[in-house]
C-alpha cells in the first residue's frame, strides 16, 4: 500500500523528518497567539473542528479540549497513524487519511476548518478551497496559517530556499478569493540549541540553513506568519 493517498502534495519537512518536526511544533508560538486570534474570530467551543494536514496530530488534543468533535485529515498514512496513537484516549477525536482537495466529509458538516502550514499556499490550491466551501456549514469559518515570506530573516531564508515563491502573487490570489488577513508576530522558542539547528536544517536549503544558524544566537527566533480567514 502506498504511504500516501492519491493527490497528496509532498511536504518537504514533516514527511521526511517527523521527529524533528515535533520539536518545531513544540517550539512554535508558545504564547498561543495564533490560537487566540482564531478563537476570537470564530470560537470553537462546542463546535466540530477540522484540522487539514494534521500531521502527527500535535494540535488535535488542544482543539479537543474545547470542541465537541475534532477531525484530523492527513494524506501521509504513517503520520495519520501517529496522530491516531496520540489521540487514542480522546473519544471526540478521529483521524482520516485524505488529501485537502478530497475531504471525506459530508456537505456542511464542519464549523471550523484550520490548516497550519499545510497545502493552502496560494495559486494551485483552488480544489482545496472548493472543498472548504462544501464542508464548512453556514456560520462557520476557515483559517489558513502560513509563513509571512516578506517578514524578517525567516522570510528571507525561505525566499532563498524557494526562489520561485512570489509573495505578491500569493497575496493577489487570496485577495481574489475574498479572504481576510492579519499578520501575526509569532516566535519559536527551543529548549536546546541542537533542536533549533535541527529545525532550521529541515526548513531551508543546506547552505541557507547554515547561514540561518550562524545568524541566530541563543534559543529563540522570530517567526512572522499571516493568518487568513473566511466566514461562510
Amino acid at each position: 500500500m502506498p504511504r500516501t493517498v492519491r493527490g497528496a502534495i509532498p511536504s518537504p519537512n514533516i514527511w521526511n523528518t517527523p521527529q524533528v518536526y515535533e520539536l518545531e511544533n513544540r517550539a512554535v508560538d508558545p504564547d498561543d497567539i495564533a490560537g487566540a486570534a482564531m478563537r476570537k474570530l470564530r470560537p470553537w467551543q462546542g463546535a466540530t473542528v477540522l484540522d487539514i494536514g494534521c500531521g502527527t496530530g500535535y494540535h488535535l488534543p488542544g482543539y479537543a479540549a474545547e470542541a465537541a468533535r475534532v477531525i484530523g485529515v492527513e494524506p501521509h498514512r504513517d503520520l495519520a497513524a501517529a496522530a491516531r496513537r496520540r489521540c487514542a484516549a480522546l473519544p471526540s477525536v478521529e483521524v482520516r487519511e485524505a488529501a485537502a482537495q478530497d475531504l471525506p466529509l459530508p456537505d456542511a458538516s464542519v464549523d471550523v476548518a484550520i490548516a497550519r502550514w499545510a497545502y493552502f499556499f496560494g495559486p494551485g490550491c483552488e480544489p482545496g478551497l472548493r472543498e472548504l466551501s462544501r464542508v464548512v456549514r453556514r456560520g462557520g469559518a476557515a483559517f489558513v496559517l502560513d509563513l509571512d515570506a516578506t517578514g524578517g530573516p525567516f522570510g528571507r531564508w525561505f525566499q532563498r530556499t524557494v526562489p520561485a515563491y512570489s509573495a505578491p502573487k500569493v497575496e493577489a490570489f487570496w485577495d481574489r478569493q475574498g479572504w481576510q488577513r492579519r499578520r501575526l508576530d509569532l516566535r519559536m522558542v527551543f529548549e536546546r540549541r541542537a533542536d533549533l539547528e535541527a529545525v532550521l536544517r529541515i526548513e531551508f536549503a543546506p547552505e541557507v540553513a547554515e547561514q540561518a544558524i550562524a545568524e541566530t544566537p541563543g534559543l529563540e527566533l522570530a517567526y512572522p506568519n499571516v493568518l487568513r480567514w473566511r466566514y461562510f
